[in-house]
């Protein structure tokens, strides 16, 4: 990753300073319950928009950023509890990077499912091992004490906080923002004038890397900016 140079913007000053925020997660269990992938399909089409995050982008907070294996709850249902390896495997390997918002995330996971069942029909009413309850999580926000008015304050904060906060400003603020982009790269370019660091932070592999690993790689970023 190289990044190019700040030219003068490590003394800029920010309009709207960052403020560095970490969250808790309430988990609640949704209307929407599978079991089998007949019923899967049919909840998949009617199943709030946050249980579809709930299930990819948030399984890599709660797998602390898996490396290996299933990288999404569907997949791992589809191994675990109905034994269907090919379909595990055709939705692990979902990408959801490739994705600018829920509902083409939504309707590629539900492809997916309906070209294997028309492969393999008996795959439908098959009974899972145990049903699939589809959940989401509220947020609360919490606060921290790290408040960044420039790139020098920022790269500060960003060596010192929390996981959590790593974690609440990279990947749940793409549910907030359309899955566009992630709260640091949008301060980056917004208040820094920074926008090729924004999209280097931004390109940071969520699947091959964990939570200190992103830290690691935007604190790197910044720094070859700053040099």
């Amino acid at each position: 990753m190289t990044a190019p140079s700040t030219h003068g913007s490590t003394a800029r000053q920010a309009q709207t300073p960052f403020h560095f925020n970490s969250a808790s997660h309430l988990m609640r269990i949704g209307r929407e319950r599978a079991a089998n992938f007949n019923e899967l399909l049919a909840s998949l089409r009617g199943c709030p928009e946050e249980s579809i995050f709930q299930h990819t982008f948030r399984t890599l907070q709660e797998h602390h950023f898996i490396q290996q294996g299933f990288s999404n709850d569907f997949a791992h249902w589809a191994y675990v509890d109905c034994n269907e390896v090919g379909l595990a495997e055709q939705l692990a390997s979902l990408d959801v990077r490739e994705f600018t918002s829920i509902a083409d995330l939504r309707r590629r996971i539900m492809e997916m499912v309906e070209r294997y069942l028309g492969q393999n029909p008996l795959a439908g009413s098959r009974e899972a091992r145990q049903p699939f309850y589809f959940c989401a999580s509220d947020t609360i926000v919490v606060p921290t004490t790290f408040v960044s008015h420039n790139l020098t304050e920022f790269l500060s904060a960003m060596e010192q906080v929390g996981l959590h906060s790593v974690h609440y400003h990279f990947i749940e603020a793409r549910l907030r923002l359309k899955l566009q982009s992630n709260d640091f790269s949008v301060w980056l370019k917004d208040e820094m004038d920074l926008a090729p660091v924004a999209t280097l932070v931004n390109r940071i592999d969520i699947y091959t890397s964990t939570l200190e690993g992103v830290r690691d790689q935007i604190v790197k970023a910044i720094r070859r900016a700053m040099n």
